[in-house]
């Protein structure tokens, strides 16, 4: 009898534990699409220059790192820079082509990569994402320009004697 009370015990344990993974692959992959959305959308509005919405994506207290050295921004910051080019129409226009995404433990934050066709050719976005109030926002994104190592001598050649002065001003 104790072996059977036992078995039992051990089936309903594995099985518990079982329906726990699967409702947080559930949970991870509908984040998954919300978090896709949310990036793409932002795709979306900065080529359709639309302002008020593409920032909506941003927490308040969030930092755009831009492919210059220089760029680095808070959210009010890259609104300034950014608003003329959207008030002209001349916006950016990327297209994720590959995303990767994964979570915090406690599922509030998440963290992507992806590889982006630009206008400057292929880029990679990266971030932070947190859910605030059940709604993912992003809370910082890096965008890099990508340097194929066949080429990285010579476009280290070309960008040395603006980079250097910004090396030692930053020693």
């Amino acid at each position: 009898m104790k072996k059977i009370i036992s078995l039992f015990i051990l089936t309903f344990l594995i099985f518990s534990g079982s329906i726990s993974a699967q409702k947080k692959g559930f949970y991870e992959n509908v984040q998954k699409k919300n978090i896709n959305k949310l990036l793409d959308d932002l795709n979306v509005l900065a080529a359709n220059a639309e302002f008020e919405k593409y920032f909506e994506c941003f927490a308040e207290e969030s930092q755009y790192i831009g492919t210059d050295a220089t760029e680095v921004w808070t959210k009010k910051e890259f609104k300034d820079w950014s608003k003329p080019y959207f008030d002209k129409k001349t916006t950016w226009n990327f297209k994720s082509l590959k995303r990767n995404i994964f979570f915090s433990k406690d599922g509030n934050y998440a963290w992507f990569d992806e590889i982006l066709d630009t206008q400057m050719k292929i880029c990679r976005g990266s971030g932070v994402v947190e859910k605030i109030n059940g709604k993912w926002k992003i809370r910082q994104y890096v965008l890099s320009v990508t340097v194929p190592n066949d080429v990285v001598d010579e476009v280290t050649k070309i960008k040395a004697p603006i980079e250097d002065a910004l090396i030692q001003k930053l020693k």
